[in-house]
């Protein structure tokens, strides 16, 4: 595998206990704030960190750079995942090849299986902030695409510059995402089914509307406009009040099926080997991104209608 920036390089945390405000910030701006495997995990330590700490009460999270971030280091789960040695995938299970551990053959259920349903582990960095009991706010700008976009689902507040863009890519190439569930009870069935059957991103106006953002504000007014929210929250209730809101938030989410949808979402995950792509559609696999995983999805965009098209220098170009 190719060298990559450590999981500490990839994303920052900072407190000020002071103010009882921790921030992550996934700084990885040339590859639009991806986190590895390893980062991934480093976050999910960093939430369980900040869940403890009593030296925080809020927690930001941001990206560096122009974006929020478009998804995981997918070349790199690729590797992973796609590698014949055991190492790499271990790793992801935070296991190594010294612990004396037997993955399951690739001709397996469990093979596939066991990533998608680790994906609704806490400890996996994807539905972690599902379980912080601290008040977490999602600073979003340009791109809030695939990993990112888990994030936006799952935080308590987020607050949107007006030029970013929601969605999952996996839409388009896979059909489902881990967060599926949680998506359509925060953006509202009929607008999600929009999103899932189409593909397309919404924009971050389309987002508030359906009454998945809490604000939207110019890309300049975005760090202001979170810092107050930040600050109000870390002023109003006891910490010990917000730990029994948060308690009381996470009975409900459960009551609807939060952790019910993860589950079922992984499932659909587990069975992706038995779908059959149409002719031309874009598919995870080797030979669809032979040319080129970049090349690839480019292609793929292109078939779409400029509004409909994940990135924006393909939104810019003529039909």
């Amino acid at each position: 595998m190719p060298d990559r920036p450590t999981p500490e390089e990839i994303i920052r945390y900072e407190k000020d206990p002071k103010t009882r405000i921790a921030t992550i910030t996934l700084d990885r701006p040339d590859h639009l704030n991806a986190p590895t495997v390893g980062a991934r995990l480093r976050y999910a330590e960093l939430l369980h960190r900040a869940n403890i700490d009593d030296a925080v009460k809020v927690l930001v999270i941001r990206g560096a750079g122009n974006d929020l971030g478009s998804g995981v280091d997918l070349p790199e789960f690729m590797e992973t995942f796609g590698s014949a040695e055991d190492g790499p995938r271990l790793a992801e299970y935070e296991l190594s090849e010294e612990d004396d551990v037997a993955l399951p053959p690739q001709d397996s259920f469990r093979y596939g299986a066991q990533v998608s349903q680790w994906f609704a582990n806490p400890r996996s960095g994807c539905r972690t902030l599902q379980d912080f009991r601290k008040i977490s706010i999602l600073e979003v700008k340009g791109y809030c695409y695939g990993w990112h976009f888990y994030q936006a689902a799952d935080a308590d507040l987020v607050i949107s510059s007006d030029d970013a863009l929601f969605g999952h890519a996996a839409f388009r190439y896979a059909g489902w995402g881990p967060r599926m569930w949680t998506w359509a009870q925060t953006m509202g069935l009929r607008r999600f089914q929009e999103m899932v059957f189409t593909g397309r991103p919404f924009t971050a106006d389309e987002m508030y509307d359906c009454g998945f953002l809490n604000r939207v504000v110019p890309r300049g007014e975005l760090e202001a406009e979170v810092a107050k929210y930040a600050q109000a929250c870390s002023r109003t209730r006891p910490t010990d009040t917000v730990y029994q809101q948060k308690l009381f938030f996470t009975m409900m989410k459960q009551q609807q099926g939060e952790y019910f949808g993860s589950i079922l979402s992984g499932l659909m995950e587990s069975l992706g080997n038995y779908v059959r792509p149409d002719n031309g559609d874009l598919a995870l696999g080797e030979e669809t991104f032979g040319r080129g995983l970049n090349n690839a999805v480019k292609d793929n965009d292109s078939q779409f209608p400029p509004d409909f098209r994940l990135s924006r220098s393909g939104r810019r170009k003529p039909e």
